[in-house]
């Protein structure tokens, strides 16, 4: 690969969440969808040093895990409209993403993605310049070592 050129993903890839200690969750990569959206189980506003912050529990997709529970300043609260065309008023995050052997920062806002089957959801605003997307495949950069199946024994 030449430097400076974007690594290619697929329509879902594994990432990782550092400031977080998320080693692995599952993301759509959506370049559809200018934000990017986190599935959060609950969400609580507070107020710290005079700043808003947000408190919420995030679900990592695995079964028997238990939510994950998060602090972050507030960066923004804003409008989002859903593919559907639904607008709600929806706080953002400043946060770290781990992807591909890339770690960088971006926004993103948190919202119920309940019905989704991904609880994240990866726009344009978090690839613009390191990634382009082939929609015809998927896991591109593999799973992460503590996700993979265990196979039985030999």
């Amino acid at each position: 690969m030449v430097d400076n050129e974007p690594i290619v993903l697929g329509w879902r890839e594994w990432l990782a969440l550092p400031q977080f200690g998320i080693a692995a969750i599952k993301a759509k990569i959506d370049s559809g969808a200018r934000t990017s959206s986190l599935h959060v189980e609950s969400l609580d506003e507070f107020e710290q040093d005079g700043c808003p912050w947000l408190r919420f529990a995030v679900l990592t997709g695995r079964r028997d895990s238990p939510p994950v529970h998060c602090v972050a300043p507030a960066a923004d609260r804003r409008a989002v409209s859903d593919s559907g065309g639904h607008v709600t008023m929806r706080w953002f995050i400043r946060t770290e993403f781990e992807l591909a052997g890339q770690r960088w920062e971006s926004e993103m806002n948190l919202t119920s993605r309940l019905h989704m089957l991904f609880p994240l959801l990866l726009g344009r605003d978090a690839l613009r310049g390191r990634f382009l997307v082939d929609s015809a495949s998927g896991y591109r950069c593999g799973r992460p070592a503590a996700r993979r199946r265990r196979k039985g024994p030999k």
